[in-house]
C-alpha cells in the first residue's frame, strides 16, 4: 500500500475532480440555464475552473461571467433553482469514473478501511451518481455541501465523520483535487493526499503542499 495510508483507518474522498469527472453534465445543465435566461453559454473549459465551492457559487460565477458583473440575489436564486432542476434531470449522462478509482476503492475496502465521500455538491445528487457509476457499495458515509452548517474548506465535515466513526483525525486521510480539500484536511488534523487531474481553479494542486501526491488513485494499491 501507498505510504500515505500508513496507520490510516478512515479515508475521506472528494467527489468531483477526484473520483469522477462530472464537468460535462454540470456544464450542460449550466449552459442550458444560461441560455434559458438569454445569456451566452460558458462551455466546459470555463466550468472546469469554476467547480469546487458548491452549486450556488458555480452559478454565481457563471452569471458574473455572462453578465459582466455580479448578479443580484434574486437573479442568482432564480438561476440556481433552474440549474439544480436541470442537473437533477441528468446528473450522470456523461460523467465518468477516473482511471484507477475502482481498483483503489476495492483494495481499500478489502482492508476494512472506513471510506467516506465529503463533497461540496448538494447531498441529493450524491447517492444517485454513486449508484449509477457502481461506486455506492464502497462508502460507509457521504456528506454534501448542504449536509452541515459548514462545507470545505471548513474542517467541520471532516471532524463530523471522524467523530461519528470514533477515529482520531491523525488516523484519517483526506483525498482531493483542490486547495479546498487540502486546506480542510490540514485544518482538521487529517493527513492529505492530492491528485493533479481534477479541478483547482486553474492552479496546480501541488502548490497547496499536500502531504502526498499521486497521478492516479490506482497508485494506492
Amino acid at each position: 500500500m501507498h505510504p500515505s495510508l500508513d496507520a490510516i483507518r478512515l479515508v475521506a474522498f472528494d467527489l468531483d475532480g477526484t473520483l469522477i469527472d462530472s464537468v460535462p453534465d454540470l456544464a450542460a445543465a449550466l449552459d442550458a440555464t444560461l441560455e434559458a435566461h438569454d445569456l451566452a453559454p460558458a462551455g466546459e473549459a470555463r466550468v472546469r475552473d469554476w467547480v469546487g465551492n458548491g452549486s450556488r457559487k458555480l452559478v454565481e460565477r457563471a452569471l458574473a461571467f455572462a453578465l459582466g458583473r455580479d448578479p443580484d440575489a434574486s437573479a442568482l436564486d432564480a438561476a440556481l433553482e433552474d440549474f439544480l432542476g436541470r442537473y437533477a434531470e441528468a446528473p450522470c449522462r456523461r460523467t465518468r469514473v477516473y482511471s484507477g478509482v475502482k481498483e483503489a476503492l476495492e483494495a481499500l475496502a478489502e482492508r476494512d478501511l472506513i471510506l467516506c465521500v465529503i463533497t461540496n455538491k448538494p447531498q441529493a445528487f450524491i447517492a444517485p451518481i454513486l449508484a449509477t457509476l457502481g461506486l455506492d457499495r464502497y462508502f460507509d458515509a457521504t456528506l454534501g455541501g448542504d449536509s452541515l452548517s459548514e462545507k470545505k474548506p471548513h474542517p467541520m465535515p471532516l471532524w463530523h465523520l471522524a467523530t461519528h466513526f470514533d477515529v482520531a483525525p491523525s488516523s484519517c486521510l483526506m483525498v482531493g483535487d483542490s486547495r479546498h480539500d487540502i486546506e480542510a484536511g490540514r485544518r482538521a488534523g487529517f493527513r492529505t493526499l492530492a491528485v493533479p487531474y481534477g479541478y483547482n481553479h486553474g492552479e496546480p494542486v501541488a502548490a497547496s503542499a499536500p502531504d502526498g501526491l499521486v497521478e492516479s488513485l490506482g497508485e494506492l494499491v
